[in-house]
């Protein structure tokens, strides 16, 4: 029985011709889309929560504490919204810039003093992490005696994650469309079938097939077409992202901090496969309505 509806589908979509060659067209044009803006969000979902743990909020002092680096690092933690504190005298800090220039390195020896400040280095914990949390916490610390100036916050990470939902927006309503239009031509392609077969489908129901044994095939043939169209996006996105990851991961470092980029998941993978078996037999079903 399966090798039958197996068989009949595949004449099926012979018989459905350039229209079915369209409908695959088109389920790989919108899942290619989808799978493209997936995968920008995904890599930019990464950066986001990368930078998340790299926020600092840096407290510079107007000197170095007289009474003690623990008491006022325990003033600070008892802020609230602190997840960790770390203090850099000005020795520690003049010794940052001297290894930051590397070969200029001897311009440092040539200051008659050290400039720097000593300043406290503040993580906030994961609910301070957001540009409100990170200006409140600037506020608070702000407001100690031992503090002379306040930098650092979220702005920049919230503006990566706003480009992430945008790009999730834009992918979501792009693939949108584009499926529509997809299973809109593979209910076109599978309604010619049902019209080129109509007495073939009558002569099965006077023999006595059930209407499962006639429609089936048509199904069939729906979900063949969505599966090739995302078999295709995903042989698509594959080639694409071996020839373009290597050209920018360079750029992904400079910009977003991440070392490399990633591909889809297997279990992403699979759902971008499951999406177009879907939409073709979606396709599928509907024509069978019009039947």
């Amino acid at each position: 029985m399966f090798g039958f509806l197996v068989g009949e589908a595949v004449r099926d979509l012979r018989r459905a011709g350039r229209v079915a060659v369209s409908a695959v067209l088109l389920t790989t044009l919108s899942l290619a889309a989808l799978g493209a803006f997936w995968l920008a969000s995904l890599n930019l979902g990464r950066a986001v929560a990368q930078w998340r743990e790299r926020v600092r909020v840096i407290a510079y002092l107007r000197d170095e504490p007289a009474g003690g680096v623990d008491a006022l690092v325990k003033k600070v933690q008892g802020l609230g919204g602190v997840q960790r504190v770390r203090y850099v005298s000005k020795a520690d800090a003049l010794a940052s810039l001297r290894s930051s220039l590397g070969g200029q390195a001897s311009v440092v020896d040539q200051l008659p003093r050290n400039p720097l400040p000593a300043s406290l280095e503040v993580t906030p914990d994961q609910s301070a992490a957001t540009p409100e949390g990170t200006r409140i916490l600037a506020q608070r610390l702000a407001a100690l005696a031992e503090v002379e100036e306040v930098q650092g916050g979220a702005e920049w990470v919230e503006s990566l994650a706003h480009w992430q939902r945008l790009l999730q927006g834009l992918g979501l309503g792009v693939g949108a469309v584009l499926a529509l239009a997809a299973i809109l031509t593979v209910t076109t392609a599978t309604t010619l079938v049902l019209h080129i077969r109509r007495d073939e489908m009558e002569v099965m129901r006077l023999v006595g097939a059930t209407s499962t044994v006639i429609r089936l095939p048509l199904l069939l043939q729906g979900l063949a077409q969505g599966l090739a169209g995302a078999v295709a996006a995903l042989a698509c996105l594959e080639i694409a992202y071996a020839v373009l990851a290597p050209r920018l991961e360079p750029l992904l470092t400079v910009t977003l901090g991440l070392t490399r980029s990633v591909f889809l998941s297997p279990p992403q993978i699979m759902a971008l496969l499951a999406g177009g078996a879907a939409l073709g037999a979606l396709g599928g079903l509907l024509a069978k309505g019009r039947a």
